[in-house]
């Protein structure tokens, strides 16, 4: 099922949890609806690295375009997160003619022996369609980097990180950090 959303006011992510054990949410808001998807922190890295890199890309392409401006973001998500679906896949694509970026996303799909092999359309798939401009691309990346970094530190000897009580450290000889 394709919901589309053209009109986005708000696309962010965020976290609920603590460092260690915290659950990232991809939330949009368009209108009175509030839409938020769960990912992995990896997504969340590699989808923010796209987007900045499809805004160097369009501003190669189009020099004379309006700059996109950063705006922060640093509310938190809209409450209650409700966890429509798992994301699995993530598209992206410029529009050149409404200067849009459309981003897919795909519900990650856990029952792949429930699909029926003669229906190549998996209509009980969920896939999130939302439009939105290279400034609110420009915001989401920006707070991606803030929200991926406010994860835990990461221990000076081995790179691994350190929950608050600590770590054995293979660097350090098996010793807790």
């Amino acid at each position: 099922m394709l919901r589309t959303f053209s009109d986005v006011s708000r696309f962010t992510v965020g976290t609920v949890g603590l460092p260690g054990d915290r659950t990232f949410y991809l939330q949009l808001k368009s209108g009175n609806t509030v839409i938020s998807a769960s990912l992995e922190k990896s997504q969340v890295a590699a989808l923010s690295e796209r987007l900045n890199y499809m805004l160097k890309e369009i501003r190669l392409a189009h020099p004379l375009s309006a700059k996109p401006q950063l705006v922060r973001d640093s509310l938190p998500l809209d409450m209650p997160v409700m966890d429509e679906f798992r994301i699995g896949s993530i598209a992206i694509f410029f529009n050149e003619e409404t200067e849009l970026i459309q981003i897919d996303l795909r519900e990650l799909n856990l029952n792949d022996e429930d699909v029926e092999e003669e229906s190549p359309l998996m209509d009980d798939v969920e896939v999130i369609r939302a439009f939105i401009s290279p400034s609110q691309a420009k915001t989401f990346h920006d707070r991606a980097d803030l929200v991926i970094a406010a994860g835990r530190q990461p221990c000076p000897f081995c790179g691994f990180p350190i929950d608050p009580q600590g770590h054995l450290c293979a660097r350090a000889n098996g010793y807790r950090r």
